[in-house]
């Protein structure tokens, strides 16, 4: 599943461009709003990508997926509270019967809305019908250039669909989007990706350097790449913007664990996104279900305004009340508050420390230390876990084990 990350040219990104910043206060008395809902209708999917965000238990929350009517009225919800952006994710989306009904809710809110696919799913009747209802966008997730990895990595023979997915997109007049998640067996290849990619007739293609959460962490030592070949990468994609005759935006999106300062995660913590599950869960990051001691709000129970405004989970980590050191006294706190606070968990087991990414965290010793294992051949060369329903199943029963052994809970 590719991952929701810059989607073309964002209208979401265009707002915040002149938004004015939350200053550490709880969102009911301020004016942040969720700008972009981020509906993950399901997390069942055919493909198996040994780096899917999915959560690595995503098996405990597929059994209670919201109805039809109920995603609806979450639309709604969101539409009232100020949500212009609305991006359809899973899982595959598109295992749902009922996309097009929802496609259609979207237009008439007013929504900007954005199928994010591996189009496994997508037929010729589909995507008309996604055209007649008013979807305004499609992002498609390909996986390198060649059939075998293509195939290896998502554990599927999906490359060719890809391609006639590809072709289908572009014939209906959509904006070709697509999306590549680097990582070392494909980052060699990236200077043929994005001539694939021209060639498709791609308007923007994201390369998005895989990011360790969910099942990208199960694999990290398997899939990280060497800083160099990262290093290259930008070099090479640099180069191939500047082609006078490419017409096509890239957006190269830096891994963390290679850089020195964290990222703002979600433009912040409640600032503007809001993420609902495919059980109904609200949450401020596709992550946040595995921080110790929040319970999450569902819209069955609760609805959404309670969510964003009232409920603790959304309040825990705006702002900057609840920092330590020496996130409370940096300079640089404003501009990214502080980094991730799931990675800081994941990671170091505290939730509320810095990020390990950034080179002044007493953590990040846990950072060096990934990437030294990640170019370890023996653990480097273990077989690669995939995204699968009976996987899933251990992760969620084994977590004590995991947390001991690794540091982490995915």
């Amino acid at each position: 599943m590719s991952t929701p990350t810059s989607l073309g040219q964002s209208v979401v990104q265009k707002e915040l461009s002149g938004q004015a910043k939350n200053n550490g206060v709880a969102a009911n008395t301020t004016q942040t709003q969720p700008l972009w809902l981020l509906a993950e209708v399901t997390y069942r999917c055919p493909l198996q990508c040994a780096f899917c965000y999915n959560p690595a238990d995503f098996d405990k929350h597929t059994q209670n997926e919201l109805s039809t009517e109920q995603w609806i009225q979450t639309l709604r919800d969101a539409r009232k509270m100020g949500a212009i952006q609305l991006g359809i994710s899973g899982g595959e989306p598109l295992l749902r019967d009922d996309i097009e009904e929802i496609v259609i809710e979207a237009k008439k809110l007013g929504y900007y809305s954005n199928l994010i696919t591996s189009g496994v799913g997508l037929t010729e009747k589909r995507i008309q019908a996604f055209k007649d209802g008013g979807l305004d966008h499609i992002q498609l997730s390909m996986h390198d250039i060649t059939e075998e990895i293509n195939n290896f990595i998502t554990n599927t023979k999906t490359f060719k669909l890809k391609q006639k997915v590809a072709a289908m997109i572009k014939g209906h007049g959509y904006p070709m989007v697509l999306n590549v998640v680097l990582h070392r067996y494909n980052i060699g290849h990236l200077k043929e990706i994005m001539e694939m990619a021209e060639a498709l007739g791609a308007d923007y293609l994201e390369l998005a350097n895989t990011q360790y959460y969910g099942w990208s962490l199960v694999n990290r030592d398997q899939l990280m790449p060497l800083k160099e070949q990262v290093d290259e990468a930008e070099r090479i994609t640099k180069e191939f913007r500047e082609k006078a005759n490419s017409k096509m935006k890239i957006f190269f999106v830096v891994p963390d664990y290679f850089g020195d300062r964290p990222k703002k995660c979600m433009n912040g913590w409640g600032e503007v996104f809001m993420i609902v599950a495919a059980n109904g869960d609200v949450l401020p990051c596709h992550s946040a279900r595995v921080l110790p001691n929040i319970e999450f709000p569902n819209v069955r129970e609760h609805g959404l305004e309670y969510a964003w405004k009232e409920s603790p989970a959304f309040n825990r980590y705006r702002g900057d009340d609840w920092m330590k050191e020496p996130c409370r006294s940096c300079s640089e706190k404003e501009n990214d508050l502080g980094g991730c606070r799931c990675q800081a968990f994941l990671l170091s087991g505290d939730a509320e420390s810095a990020d390990p990414v950034c080179s002044l965290s007493p953590n990040h010793h846990l950072i060096e230390q990934a990437i030294e294992d990640s170019q370890n051949p023996i653990l480097s060369e273990k077989p690669i876990i995939f995204r699968t329903n009976e996987k899933s199943k251990e992760y969620g029963e084994g977590n004590k084990e995991r947390i001991e052994g690794f540091h982490a809970v995915p």
